[in-house]
């Protein structure tokens, strides 16, 4: 990458200018054809000069890996250290998870919120603070907890404490924190992130595990609990110990020419042996059982001569014929109906023989038994009395 001259955009000129050479740097870490894993240091490079990931920013990440910026954004938005928006100086987040939220992290996070007169992931007018809550900040120990960019600010931390840090990072100071690295910007800890060394003067803080982090190695010594046999001074094996071959010499070797012993199936083995064996058998007698049915089924068969098909194969035919099943009869599928009763033959005298098929209006006949049908209506319904469609009043129930 470093040999290659790239032609910025306007968007990415400007960052261009600033971040070219840390970005060739942390580019050059990474392993020829595989730049693009560069990208998550180079969205923390970006947040130095900007404070967030900008259109611009992702921009110049994507035009010097050389891939398309609905990738970069996709790595953006998925990460929550990468701010979409501009955050303020000092990004103070507050555990709510299980441990500390027991403890008290939701009232510290309340009362920063009321103070500042900010909710989540919001910043203060005066763009100093951004306040967030945090899902784990991995600091069960001193629960609960309260980082400034990242660092760990407040162990044990109360409402009054956290609202005490806050104002004193607004006026511009940088109390010391209870553990760990000095408290810097944002900016500057973003630099860290992307894989630069802080190069303020007693930027990174020597500081030991505190006595929460030990209190179970306390406990143990307090009590005489200890691993048996534990060596603390055995150091620890980096590569598997090869297998000493020469363990598997047999102490007493069988004579030449003769059989290695029966290999004895142990109780569990042979049940399940047993078990598959009669699981064959009753597959075997369901399918004898099957062929002998089916056997059974055809045996006395009306079949023609010269005619071997099955006679449910014959019967299906006939229910789906197709090009090659003869066309039945039409003299002996003759299925008129003939009225048997008095009553069956007045009714069919008074239906209408059926015509072609076509709704009622589309041929002389159709409109004809409309117009009947209507006329024969109106007759049995005058207008003195209320059909369903007037608006009409109901008569009274002597009418009725």
């Amino acid at each position: 990458m470093s040999d290659t001259t790239v032609e910025f955009s306007p968007a990415a000129a400007p960052l261009a200018e600033k971040l070219l050479e840390p970005a060739r740097e942390i580019i050059a870490r990474y392993p020829v054809g595989r730049e693009r894993s560069a990208l998550l240091p180079l969205l923390h490079l970006v947040q130095t000069v900007e404070g967030h990931v900008s259109p611009d920013g992702v921009a110049f990440c994507a035009e010097i890996l050389g891939i398309n910026k609905a990738q970069v954004g996709a790595v953006a938005t998925f990460y929550t250290m990468y701010k979409r928006r501009p955050t303020g100086d000092y990004l103070i987040s507050v555990c709510t998870n299980t441990l500390c939220n027991v403890l008290g992290g939701q009232e510290v996070y309340d009362g920063l919120a009321e103070h500042l007169g900010v909710g989540h992931d919001e910043t203060t007018a005066d763009g100093k603070i951004t306040l967030e809550h945090a899902e784990c900040l991995a600091a069960c120990d001193y629960a609960p907890v309260v980082t400034v960019n990242y660092d760990f600010a407040i162990d044990e931390a109360t409402p009054e404490a956290a609202v005490t840090l806050a104002e004193q990072l607004r006026t511009g100071e940088r109390p010391t924190p209870s553990r760990g690295a000095r408290i810097c910007t944002l900016k500057e800890m973003q630099l860290q992130l992307a894989g630069f060394a802080d190069e303020r003067e007693g930027a990174v803080a020597d500081g030991v595990a505190g006595a929460p982090t030990l209190r179970g190695v306390t406990l143990a010594q307090q009590h005489g609990v200890a691993v048996a046999n534990f060596d603390i001074d055995t150091p620890i094996a980096t590569t598997k110990p090869a297998r000493d071959e020469s363990a598997k010499a047999v102490k007493d070797p069988a004579p030449a020419g003769a059989q290695p012993p029966a290999k004895h199936e142990g109780k569990i083995a042979s049940v399940a042996k047993k078990a598959a064996g009669a699981v064959k058998s009753a597959a075997a007698a369901v399918v004898d059982k099957a062929e002998h049915a089916v056997e059974h089924r055809k045996a006395g068969a009306p079949v023609k001569a010269g005619d071997v098909k099955d006679p449910e194969v014959r019967a299906a035919e006939a229910r789906n014929p197709d090009a090659s099943t003869p066309t039945p009869d039409p003299a002996q599928t003759d299925v008129t109906s003939v009225p048997t009763t008095s009553t069956e033959a007045a009714g069919a005298a008074k239906n209408a023989t059926a015509g072609d098929g076509k709704p009622a209006g589309d041929s002389e006949r159709g409109e004809s038994i409309v117009s009947e049908s209507t006329a024969a209506h109106r007759e049995q319904s005058p207008a003195t009395e209320n059909p369903g469609w007037q608006n009409a009043q109901r008569g009274s129930e002597e009418k009725k």
